[in-house]
């Protein structure tokens, strides 16, 4: 399989021709006479009908047929299938719902602003403690750990917090185990004291904030309605300068009132944050603020209008990374991770504040994805077989798709919620990653043609 696209090279302004041969990740930069055949044979078109003469046609697929001996282009899949894995599911990574509620009231919250489909609650200590040892119990002789501390907005219940670092840190000394924190907030309660203690003790901490201030204030309100840009972005701003080369990402999310986004990514990196992300809100159509159809268009030139300003900026020397277009070609994912992809249910589920667990944060207090509780060790290991068998093997629209080995069948959650089954991923979704592929793909092979000039 392979896919052919243009990427506009905004530097010297030209064109990318280029094609990604899907089984084995090589790219190759074609002239526009090869390109037009691949994108034919891609189509499943006649090459000759391609509109070039049949001798010019006749000498592409002869070279064409060089990189297919060479392993490069047309390479047949891979034998490994990750739904036939024999060896005991250990769980590696866990989200901790340290608390049910939130001081925002975003509109868009999955979540319900952070109560999800039960009572507002924060996660008590001994389910805290439960929850990393049930991680610990599961995670056979894998060493390194991931847990995650989520909300609602886990700064509500700081003192969870700490008190869930400090039990890690003795697990991790008695099972010689490494635990890797990470928390998402929404920084409003983010104090100096805080700050430094976010600072030493998580690997990475991610801070939300949807851009400009218009957009933000009308999507993250406070729990009392008033605007909530105005105390949060001094706060984001204080950390990341803290921060320094540490990770961390301010994320953001965009909905149809701003498909101009570029502008909020323009925003944040003007403020000197080096570390953005961006994402399509998920939300049933009738959402007034759902991307629908019609703004899909919209969406698609928008991600090229972003790659040029990301092309443009670091061209001038003002470096930022957009979570969307990050990938790295030779040291990427193994293959197993890009079939099955993020593990949910499998690898990684969720632990609620009563102690219930969940394939992952998004399923929380849905019916019927209830896997057991930590309090009572019951877990019930058969509901993670339609999370095993769910991949981009089995998935009948990833089989064909060449952008399969990116996003490794898309979020299962996501899926659900558009389609209710997992196999069945989000069109929408799967447009966006596309596109989002195919500029990632462009930005790095223009760096990469550019530094060897260098």
């Amino acid at each position: 399989m392979i896919h052919a696209f243009k990427f506009k090279d905004v530097i010297n302004d030209r064109w990318l021709y280029l094609v990604l041969d899907v089984e084995s990740g090589a790219i190759h930069e074609l002239d526009e006479s090869a390109f037009k055949v691949a994108r034919n044979i891609e189509l499943g078109l006649d090459p000759l009908q391609s509109g070039q003469n049949e001798v010019q046609v006749h000498e592409v697929l002869a070279e064409f047929e060089q990189l297919r001996n060479l392993g490069m282009l047309y390479t047949k899949e891979h034998a490994y299938k990750a739904n036939e894995r024999t060896y005991p599911q250990i769980i590696k990574a866990m989200c901790l719902h340290v608390a049910h509620d939130c001081n925002l009231r975003c509109k868009y919250c999955f979540a319900s602003t952070g109560k999800f489909k039960g009572e507002r609650m924060l996660m008590q200590m001994d389910v805290a403690k439960a929850a990393l040892d049930f991680l610990i119990a599961h995670s056979g002789t894998r060493k390194n750990l991931e847990v995650d501390l989520f909300g609602g907005e886990p700064l509500l219940n700081f003192a969870a917090v700490e008190g869930i670092v400090s039990y890690g840190r003795q697990l991790e000394k008695q099972y010689g185990k490494v635990i890797r924190f990470t928390i998402t907030t929404n920084a409003l309660d983010l104090t100096a004291e805080r700050m430094s203690y976010l600072n030493k003790e998580m690997h990475n901490v991610v801070l939300s904030l949807d851009g400009r201030k218009s957009v933000h204030d009308e999507l993250r309100p406070t729990a009392f309605g008033s605007g909530s840009f105005e105390k949060i972005l001094p706060n984001i701003l204080a950390f990341v300068a803290m921060r320094g080369e540490k990770e961390y990402y301010v994320r953001g999310t965009f909905t149809n009132r701003n498909l101009d986004f570029t502008q909020d990514v323009k925003f944040l990196s003007e403020l000197g944050i080096k570390q953005i992300s961006l994402e399509p809100v998920v939300l049933p159509a009738s959402s007034p603020y759902a991307i629908r159809t019609e703004h899909i268009s919209t969406v698609l030139e928008e991600y090229d209008r972003l790659s040029e300003f990301v092309l443009k900026s670091r061209n001038a020397g003002k470096w930022f990374n957009f979570f969307h277009f990050m990938l790295d070609l030779d040291n990427g994912p193994c293959l197993h991770k890009r079939i099955i992809g993020c593990g949910a249910g499998t690898e990684y589920v969720a632990v609620t504040p009563e102690g219930d667990i969940y394939p992952c944060h998004q399923f929380a207090d849905e019916p019927g994805f209830k896997m057991g509780n930590v309090l009572t060790a019951d877990f019930n290991k058969s509901l993670q077989q339609p999370f095993n068998e769910c991949n981009i093997r089995t998935k009948e629209e990833c089989k064909a798709c060449w952008a399969k080995y990116f996003c490794s069948g898309g979020c299962a959650a996501n899926a659900w919620k558009s389609n209710l089954n997992i196999n069945l991923p989000d069109k929408t979704a799967c447009i966006f990653e596309r596109k989002r592929t195919e500029c990632a793909l462009g930005i790095n092979v223009l760096e990469k043609l550019n530094s060897n000039k260098a």
